[in-house]
């Protein structure tokens, strides 16, 4: 389990980066410390169970405002109008972002997003240096010509990160994306609306209380780490419920 929001050594945490997000981001880490600490999740909650539970509380309901549902979001996929739409802040250097990617997100697209019940927006939220920051600006440019998700599936590979993120190894995964134009993708890596968007995103995060990496809100509902594909399951089924009444 990665070290986390709700992990003992989150005590000694970074302060907030925004302090006016103080009262937002304690109602996170404090639901976020349950989501981290409570028993696995059970497979076999029945859709009466899920259906009776309770309305979110205000505190997840001003989280789930985060989602953006942006048409033009290259860095989205799934309907805007998705009832559930959970957000994602990760790092390419993160493995454990690596094993979300790999091993989990391939079938919550395939049972939620390809049926228009979920949209997964990500955001950018490096925190392992140079490396990191560069990565997140190349998968933002990879964006701008439509393969991001391409870029994010090449970055997240079994054994890619160990390779690093320097400029020759972003372009070669650049073109390993499909990216068709390389010249635009190195000019919109290094530009000011790449830092701007990857800064506006790692802002987002701190402001939260994030500490580290992968993060998420299902519809405001946290989640801490690259849990079970069960966790996620529930929390898209209760989010789901929530969302039809």
């Amino acid at each position: 389990m990665p070290k986390s929001l709700t992990s003992p050594a989150s005590s000694k945490a970074r302060p907030l980066a925004l302090v006016a997000a103080v009262a937002v981001a304690a109602g996170l880490l404090g639901t976020v410390s349950y989501t981290a600490t409570r028993p696995e999740p059970r497979t076999d909650v029945s859709r009466q169970e899920v259906a009776a539970g309770q309305q979110p509380d205000p505190a997840t309901a001003r989280l789930a405002k985060h989602a953006r549902r942006d048409t033009d979001d290259r860095l989205a996929r799934g309907r805007a109008d998705a009832p559930v739409v959970l957000i994602e802040y990760a790092d390419f250097k993160c493995g454990y972002c690596g094993k979300f990617a790999r091993d989990t997100e391939p079938g919550l697209v395939k049972k939620y997003v390809d049926a228009g019940t979920l949209r997964v927006e990500w955001r950018n939220f490096p925190i392992f240096g140079a490396e990191s920051e560069a990565a997140a600006r190349a998968a933002w440019a990879a964006g701008q010509q439509g393969r991001f998700w391409e870029f994010h599936r090449a970055a997240y590979a079994e054994g890619a990160k160990e390779k690093g993120f320097g400029a020759d190894r972003l372009d070669a995964l650049a073109r390993e994306a499909g990216v068709n134009d390389l010249d635009r993708f190195r000019t919109d890596r290094d530009g000011a609306p790449a830092r701007a968007a990857v800064k506006k995103d790692q802002a987002e995060a701190y402001a939260l209380g994030a500490t580290s990496t992968p993060s998420f809100l299902v519809n405001g509902q946290p989640i801490a780490g690259a849990q079970p594909d069960a966790a996620f399951e529930q929390a898209i089924e209760t989010a789901k419920a929530q969302a039809a009444r």
